[in-house]
């Protein structure tokens, strides 16, 4: 099924291609009725594929204009032919049925041989003309109108409102009886019917369609809907199993109604690009095992779900008295840290330098980066607007999108595949480099938390070392001056038997003593001494063996190592080696690749803007870290204090959401059992239908398609063809602008 929307796809890129290629003009019969007349002009051969089909054999293109009333009645009838003399014979000799045949491009001439058969003097040209014809048409074509459920013609709709209903049905009278399974069975040419109406939102509004799509953009509704008549039939499915289209409906509120031209396009291109020999019912049955897999693992997982929301809820009592102890621990941390009142030693200064240098530059990587996407958004858009002028129908091509959307135009008109070819084995290539490139984004990460750890080790150790200095100063200091211990000192300031101003002499040489080269040389020296030490070394190593193992350090792994993979891609695919293998690719497809390999190259750039933004971020933040710390440590334990009554707000607050926490356990647990009902039903509605149609006689359904496919690729021509040429046909019915003229018929 998923190539059969593909190939829809590609249709309606076909169609949107063909009205661009036949001009249109209006003109009216003899009795002043509305008729819609075709003009051939020269058509642009590089726009019309026909696959399977080679120089050696001459290709009629027929385009059959069925001009037709409001309901879908034949008025007239024109064929348009274009012989394509790939061989450039002199003479091509032509079988065809259709009367008042003109030339409409060219001054070539014709006679009539033994045969009845058309004799054009081509010397080497391709041969235009048109003809007319009474013959029976292959498919017939019927619209009906309703208002309010009530059945109108097209003249007594018009000017009503209300609520309407347009009705197209489609019949197929082109068939073959086929030899299935012993039995002659009646299978149908496999007509893909779409048609096109454009409808004025000032008159219609809340338009729907079945079998088909509604786009608005603001001011008009463009309706577009799809049918196969008779492939239900073909393939003898039941529609209780699988419905296929055979008709478009479209509904609307109308006000005054009144609607515009109609097209329909009819063409069996859709099944002659089919490949019989690869139906495979081994294949197909094989794809139908792997989606009820999925589906069974996707039933097991919500109702895993739904039994660990119902555990999470029944523990909700325990996190309730986890929560509590939380708060009272909290509260107990506010009342030590409150008796904590020594002050801390001070950074170095060039901490706060190299943050504030560090914070300038990663202030400038939103400009940067967005600078750079700004370019890249524009690339795209204009990008965009050129594909599209070229007549191929995109998406809005964006950073995320344009690859694979521009892949997909690439596959579309380059059978070698060349460019794909290319991204696969680039993409392989720098895969098999992964483990690599890992490990060198593991090494540097790694660099940088050591640097981190070994920093706030030896704050860490300094302070420490400065704390024991200080003691031995400050007893040596009272000693040396008054002759007592730091004890009987201590014991005589608190007896008032020491004076302030002694107090201050003695702390004034404290503080000088210990901003002495002496003490600051052995302090540096004891600090050196520490670092180096085993245990330090291996506290070091533990402590970043630690980080190295978190899940913040994992992903800003794998994250660096995502976005050097995409760039090492990116930087193939834009490189000399890669571009010269694209240059093979065919003329119709060179312009795509180029502007997706400009694209590509640009994003490779983008991509290196995001790596180098990241790595300055990065460091930012860790010098922002280092900085807050510093500051931190300055400030003393007044700040600990203070975060720590913040902890006890922030536990009670916490204690105090219990009960909504619980709540959305809840509710989360009713949901997970809404998810998988509504699993369970997709299953039984959807998933299994589809399995019991593959399930049932897939053989026989086989041999209808592939006998489908090769009705599909022998009828070849409406009006006739000759036996040595091959041919491709499509049929476009026509109804009147109610809205430009007046008269019905």
């Amino acid at each position: 099924m998923d190539k059969l929307a593909e190939k829809a796809v590609a249709l309606g890129v076909c169609l949107s291609v063909c009205f661009g290629v036949a001009g249109i003009s209006y003109a009216k019969t003899k009795d002043e009725e509305p008729l819609l007349e075709p003009e051939v002009s020269e058509p642009v051969q590089e726009d019309v594929k026909t696959p399977s089909k080679t120089a050696d054999v001459n290709i009629k293109d027929e385009t059959v204009y069925v001009l037709a009333n409001s309901d879908g009645t034949v008025k007239k009838v024109i064929v348009s032919d274009w012989i394509k003399n790939a061989k450039a014979d002199n003479e091509i000799i032509d079988d065809t049925k259709l009367t008042d045949i003109k030339n409409v491009k060219g001054n070539e001439t014709y006679s009539i041989n033994g045969d009845h058969m058309k004799v054009w003097d081509a010397e080497g040209n391709d041969i235009y003309y048109q003809g007319s014809t009474t013959k029976a048409l292959p498919v017939d074509v019927s619209v009906s109108y309703k208002l309010d459920g009530k059945t109108m013609s097209a003249k007594e709709i018009a000017g009503k409102s209300g609520r309407v209903t347009i009705r197209f049905d489609y019949k197929n009278n082109q068939y073959e009886m086929v030899d299935i399974g012993g039995k002659k069975e009646k299978i149908y040419v496999p007509f893909a019917m779409l048609t096109g109406i454009e409808l004025d939102d000032d008159k219609f509004s809340n338009v729907e369609v079945t079998n088909g799509k509604v786009v608005n953009d603001g001011t008009r509704t463009v309706v577009a809907g799809l049918a196969f008549p008779g492939l239900q039939d073909n393939l003898a499915i039941s529609k209780d199993k699988l419905e296929i289209p055979d008709y478009v409906e479209i509904t609307a509120n109308v006000k005054d109604f009144s609607l515009g031209m109609t097209v329909t396009i009819a063409t069996n291109d859709l099944f002659n690009e089919l490949d019989a020999d690869k139906l495979n019912e081994d294949e197909v049955k094989d794809s139908m095992n792997s989606l009820t897999d999925a589906m069974d693992k996707l039933l097991d997982g919500s109702s895993k779900l739904y039994g660990g929301l119902d555990t999470l809820l029944s523990k909700s009592k325990e996190l309730v008295d986890g929560i509590d102890k939380l708060a009272e621990g909290a509260k107990e941390l506010r009342n030590g840290a409150a008796s904590l009142d020594d002050g801390a030693g001070k950074i170095k200064s060039g901490i706060s330098e190299l943050s504030n240098g560090l914070n300038t530059l990663s202030s400038k990587s939103d400009d940067l980066t967005g600078g750079a996407k700004q370019v890249f958004n524009s690339l795209l858009d204009t990008a965009t607007k050129q594909i599209q002028a070229a007549g191929i129908s995109i998406p809005k091509l964006t950073i995320s999108n344009y690859s694979q959307v521009l892949n997909k135009v690439i596959d579309s008109l380059d059978e070698t595949n060349v460019y794909n070819q290319a991204l696969d084995s680039v993409s392989k290539a720098v895969e098999a480099n992964r483990d690599k490139i890992t490990e060198k984004v593991t090494e540097t990460v790694e660099d940088q938390v050591k640097t981190k750890v070994t920093q706030a080790t030896k704050e860490k150790v300094a302070s420490g070392v400065e704390a024991g200095i200080r003691t031995q100063v400050t007893a040596g200091v009272i000693e040396a001056s008054l002759g007592m211990s730091k004890e009987e000192y201590d014991a005589a300031v608190e007896a008032g038997n020491i004076t302030e101003e002694v107090q201050s002499q003695i702390d004034a040489a404290i503080e000088a003593k210990m901003s002495s080269d002496e003490i600051t040389a052995k302090i540096d020296g004891m600090v050196k001494e520490k670092m180096s030490a085993d245990e330090t070394v291996s506290a070091i190593d533990a402590a970043v063996e630690d980080q190295m193992k978190s899940d913040a350090v994992k992903k800003t792994i794998s994250d660096n190592v995502e976005i050097q993979i995409k760039k090492a891609i990116a930087d193939n695919m834009a490189s000399d080696a890669v571009q010269n293998k694209l240059k093979e690719a065919s003329e119709g497809s060179k312009q795509i690749i180029s502007v997706k390999t400009s694209l590509d190259s640009f994003n490779a750039f983008y991509l290196g803007v995001i790596a180098y933004t990241d790595g300055v971020d990065s460091a930012a933040k860790g010098a922002s870290k280092l900085s807050s710390g510093a500051t931190e440590l300055k400030a003393g334990t007044e700040k600990l204090k203070s975060g720590s009554a913040q902890l006890y707000d922030g536990a009670l607050k916490i204690k105090d959401g219990v009960p909504a926490l619980v709540d959305g356990v809840s509710k989360l647990k009713d949901g997970s059992m809404k998810l998988s009902d509504g699993l369970d039903k997709l299953n039984k509605e959807g998933i299994s239908k589809i399995v019991d149609l593959v399930d049932g006689d897939i053989g026989n359904t086989l041999d209808r398609l592939k006998a489908t496919v090769d009705v599909s690729k022998k009828y070849k021509s409406f009006s006739g063809i000759s036996d040595d040429m091959d041919g491709e046909v499509k049929l476009i019915y026509r109804t009147p602008d109610q809205k430009r003229f007046c008269s019905y018929e």
